[in-house]
């Protein structure tokens, strides 16, 4: 129990320290005692319930969620993005928008940055800021996707990335699926191919989305890559999403089907050895494919909306 000389003292630092605002050692001088006595006692305020703490703050609900998703996953960093009563566009523009903060104030020393392709990477790239960092280079991983929606596959984003950070860019000019694996591997012993591909392996950061392709919007069943009997090939294998255009299950390995075979881009082997992959995500209806990305350890940041993060801790 502390003595009432005691409680005294704690209480007139505190109110010096929380309501004066003062500094501890300005506090230290005003009472005689060194810096460290003065921390000491605030404490021990704490301790003796004498000094309550809240912060008073919506962002907190979601702070402690990625503490959760950081500890859980082993996550280097978890951005968990309110998002209440908008639209689906609203919601992707909210997790672009973080995402594009995220990247433009984290960028010492990244030489090449990686991106893949997606609606919520295209939403990442148009809320990017316009800055100068002409000593970076950004780089597809993964080939195109076909005449339909140009605007997010990876060759696009990489343009219109690079022309925001008027950085320089490379091309990928090959599809992101090609029919047989014996075109496959021809295409990719091209040197154009090849090039762009080995670069992609070395990029100091990596933008990756997550799909899923049993959602009625799959971009994949869109542009014509998979049909019908595809999709319940994939349920037959374990399938819950893709990353770059790369099929993994529940538990993060690649599926057994010839499709991941016959994709032009850098392998999940190769993500997963990337310095820093950032998956940027949004969309409940991609809880279990995030499951997998994460179970799989691709993912070394998430940047994802508050509904969908929750749904992952349950």
């Amino acid at each position: 129990m502390l003595s009432w000389e005691e409680r005294r003292q704690l209480v007139k630092t505190a109110n010096l320290y929380y309501i004066e605002g003062m500094t501890q050692e300005q506090i230290a001088k005003k009472v005689g005692v060194s810096r460290p006595v003065i921390s000491k006692q605030l404490q021990k305020a704490k301790e003796y319930g004498i000094v309550e703490v809240f912060i008073k703050d919506e962002s907190l609900h979601t702070v402690e969620i990625e503490k959760q998703l950081e500890e859980k996953f082993q996550l280097k960093d978890a951005i968990v993005v309110p998002v209440t009563g908008g639209s689906p566009e609203l919601s992707k523009k909210a997790v672009g928008q973080a995402a594009a903060n995220y990247v433009s104030k984290n960028l010492k020393g990244v030489e090449k940055i990686g991106i893949s392709w997606g609606t919520t990477l295209a939403a990442f790239v148009q809320e990017y800021p316009y800055q100068r960092n002409e000593k970076i280079k950004v780089i597809p991983l993964v080939g195109g996707m076909g005449s339909k929606q140009v605007d997010i596959h990876a060759n696009q984003l990489a343009y219109e990335l690079a022309k925001k950070m008027h950085a320089a860019c490379s091309y990928l000019y090959v599809p992101a699926v090609i029919d047989s694996e014996e075109l496959k591997e021809r295409l990719v012993s091209m040197n154009d191919v090849k090039s762009v591909l080995e670069e992609g392996r070395s990029v100091d950061i990596a933008l990756v989305g997550i799909g899923n392709p049993y959602q009625p919007n799959s971009i994949l069943k869109e542009v014509g890559y998979l049909k019908e009997k595809d999709i319940e090939e994939f349920r037959n294998a374990g399938a819950v999403g893709d990353i770059s255009s790369r099929f993994i299950n529940r538990n993060g390995n690649p599926i057994e089907h010839s499709i991941n075979e016959k994709v032009i881009g850098i392998t999940l082997e190769e993500i997963a050895e990337i310095n820093l992959v950032i998956g940027v995500v949004e969309g409940i209806g991609k809880k279990d494919s995030i499951l997998g990305a994460l179970n799989g350890g691709y993912l070394d940041v998430l940047i994802i909306d508050e509904e969908t993060a929750s749904s992952i801790l349950c």
